[in-house]
């Protein structure tokens, strides 16, 4: 079975990880001027995410994408390089204008992810954040036009790297969604 390109931190097999990472400086693709954002403390929620929304290197076929507070972004650097890809999105994904790397993308509207950002932490110029461990959405790599019938390979690819495919979020992500949405509703006690 020939190997897929899951994406470069998966597929070199990753770097130990430091307890003590307190975050750092993320930087885009450009090799003047990049853009440079802080982020102040650790990521959570780092995997490799499968949607067509989300930035990813040449070649890979997923992203790596975590979360962090959104008070906790701070752009350093060529902030006037940065646009939103969709402003209809739920996740306003800023981008590098010139290189396409997705900076950070706060969920800003009414949703349990409020308040926080993604990110892909291997723009961080430091080492020693989290690894990933799960991959969501692993099903959608099929709308980019990644083969169906490579599917079962794929999976298998992604577990033996430690990595449990959903094709959605991972269940304590799911199990928070709908917790907020039964709260909201009235369902279960705020």
């Amino acid at each position: 079975m020939s190997s897929i390109a899951i994406h470069p931190a998966v597929d070199s097999g990753f770097r130990a990880t430091d307890a003590a990472f307190t975050g750092g400086t993320l930087v885009c693709n450009c090799a003047s001027n990049p853009v440079k954002v802080r982020i102040k403390g650790d990521i959570a929620h780092n995997h490799a995410c499968g949607c067509t929304k989300c930035w990813k290197p040449e070649g890979a076929v997923f992203s790596i994408v975590a979360v962090v507070p959104t008070a906790s972004v701070e752009v350093l650097e060529n902030g006037d390089k940065l646009a939103v890809v969709d402003s209809a999105a739920l996740i306003q994904r800023h981008a590098c204008k010139e290189c396409g790397v997705h900076m950070y993308g706060p969920v800003e509207r009414e949703h349990p992810f409020q308040g926080l950002s993604f990110i892909h932490p291997e723009r961080f110029q430091e080492s020693g954040w989290a690894k990933p461990t799960f991959a969501a959405f692993v099903s959608s790599i099929i709308e980019s036009g990644f083969d169906p019938a490579k599917m079962d390979m794929i999976r298998a690819q992604l577990k033996a790297s430690g990595l449990e495919p959903y094709d959605c979020l991972s269940p304590a992500l799911m199990d928070y969604i709908a917790t907020w949405t039964a709260k909201k509703s009235g369902v279960l006690a705020a």
